[in-house]
């Protein structure tokens, strides 16, 4: 059985938004349930709040209108437009209430009994053509409407915490999700000002699921000792231009929550290896160390404790000149660079790395370790998403590397401006493992249907601020750059989590097929 319905791409979306004026109806006035409301409400619908809690949907109700009140502060809302704001808002003392609802949104607890029969009752209540909405971020869209008598017009509008600040909503459409009834609530978010993806009922829909290996990889590296956890977050910050490190990150989100993220699309993907959780992880959530709510983490957050720095090497000379060779593909621009810094380069036609004055050589890296070459001092060098603007770049050698190679590796990159950490000797670095495995997860999802590369790349950037979408950076880096890498990878760890997928497979051979074309035309 797939896992996809028909998912349109996000520009075919023609459905009429549900009308300025109408009811939306927000079930659960948790701190989700309180941010959709206040969209809908500053959008110039009547919103009506329910919570099966007595009480709660009227103390729901006072905090968004001093929210409201901030907003005016603010400059960002007129005084009459708040005040008219207010008149529309209400609370809910019955489901009952919400008949004349054309949209309801449901807020509540994320279990699966909870949520099917809330919408079995509000079936009941409201009219056949209301639209009906979960913002559920882990269940499954098409099993919530299983029991539902019209379950075409039920459909998934998965807001982004704090709801009225962040621009991304996935919209979900479940296997028996009308295409009108998912088009409709895109047009209706969008109207409301929200950046909307379509994607289809897939464990962890767009976001949860290719994201995965930004938090995996760190740990995986971190499990074989590679680095330390500030080293890593550093890298991946400075080098891959990520907001975040996936350390601080998941200190912040709280271990326990990301951890059961990981271990839901796991199991939702009947144990595949590209979604294997972290075992070291897993040892922080039982300890009790779910990151900055405990105190504890990766990191201690306690007043008196300092913050962990990443490693760093000591200023080290520049070399004099180095020698290219070849092409050195994504990581061209360090050339241009060089020379900025007064550092000649001499050219060699074939190869595809830098010679340094010892003789060792400087390469990209490629998912082999450095230790395999026999011959040859390999010093290897992580990615980075802008070699301009990167502030730090990771290195790693095999141990035997001498230490005036080393020494002029760093002083090299030293002399670009650039902080270095050294590493230990593991394939696929931090950045470039990283990097590889999520363009591998997203064109996954794209072979399978979930949702368009473009939708998926908006996501990525919108919904947890990566510095590019994955088919955005596969198309910088050559599909078949990320191809040799993965190929590598699996090579060294052959448990099927780094087995490149025949999307990428297919896109390498469709750019060398091209290359040879023009090398023809060329002649």
């Amino acid at each position: 059985m797939t896992e996809t319905g028909p998912v349109g791409a996000a520009g075919t979306a023609t459905a009429e938004a549900v009308e300025p004026g109408r009811t939306v109806a927000v079930v659960g006035t948790g701190t989700m349930g309180q941010g959709i409301a206040q969209v809908a409400l500053v959008s110039g619908h009547t919103v009506r709040l329910y919570d099966a809690v007595p009480g709660r949907a009227r103390s729901a109700a006072e905090a968004i209108a001093g929210r409201l009140d901030r907003l005016v502060e603010k400059g960002r809302l007129g005084p009459a437009e708040r005040d008219a704001a207010r008149t529309r808002l209400s609370g809910a003392e019955a489901l009952a209430d919400l008949a004349d609802s054309a949209l309801v949104v449901e807020a509540v607890v994320e279990d699966l009994g909870v949520k099917r029969e809330l919408f079995s009752e509000l079936e009941k209540v409201v009219a056949d053509d209301c639209l009906l909405a979960t913002n559920t971020s882990s269940l499954s869209v098409t099993e919530i409407a299983g029991a539902l008598r019209v379950p075409g017009r039920f459909v998934g509008v998965h807001f982004f915490n704090p709801a009225p600040l962040l621009p991304l909503v996935e919209i979900v459409s479940g296997c028996a999700t009308d295409e009108t009834a998912a088009t409709r609530a895109y047009a209706t978010v969008k109207a409301w000002g929200k950046t909307p993806v379509r994607c289809a009922d897939t464990p962890g829909f767009i976001v949860n699921r290719v994201a995965r290996p930004f938090y995996a990889e760190a740990m995986r590296v971190f499990e074989e000792q590679g680095a330390d956890p500030a080293t890593i977050d550093a890298v991946l910050r400075e080098s891959g231009g990520f907001r975040m490190g996936p350390f601080e990150l998941t200190d912040l989100i709280g271990q326990d929550v990301n951890e059961a993220v990981t271990r839901s699309v796991w199991e939702a993907f009947h144990q595949d290896p590209k979604f294997t959780p972290s075992l070291v992880q897993r040892r922080l959530v039982q300890s009790g160390r779910l990151g900055r709510k405990t105190g504890q983490g990766w990191y201690a957050y306690e007043e008196a404790s300092g913050r962990p720095v990443p490693r760093t090497e000591p200023a080290e000379p520049a070399p004099g000149a180095v020698t290219l060779h070849g092409h050195l593909g994504p990581a061209q621009p360090l050339v241009a660079l060089i020379e900025q810094a007064g550092i000649k380069v001499r050219h060699k036609r074939s190869g595809s790395h830098l010679s340094l004055p010892s003789g060792g050589r400087l390469c990209l890296v490629d998912g082999r370790a450095s230790f395999e070459s026999w011959d040859d001092e390999i010093v290897h060098f992580d990615l980075a998403h802008d070699y301009t603007a990167a502030t730090r770049i990771a290195l790693s050698t095999a141990e035997g590397t001498s230490p005036e190679t080393l020494r002029e590796a760093v002083g090299l990159f030293q002399a670009l401006g650039k902080q270095v950490s050294l590493i230990k000797d593991v394939p696929g670095m931090i950045v470039g493992r990283t990097v590889a495995m999520l363009v591998d997860l997203a064109m996954d999802a794209v072979e399978r249907g979930v949702a368009s590369a473009e939708d998926i790349d908006t996501a990525m950037r919108l919904g947890v601020n990566y510095p590019a979408g994955p088919f955005e950076w596969a198309a910088e880096l050559g599909y078949g750059t990320v191809a040799e890498l993965l190929r590598a990878l699996h090579d060294r760890y052959p448990t099927g989590r780094y087995a490149p997928g025949l999307g990428i497979l297919r896109k390498a051979h469709e750019e060398n097929a091209t290359k040879a074309a023009k090398d023809r035309d060329s002649r």
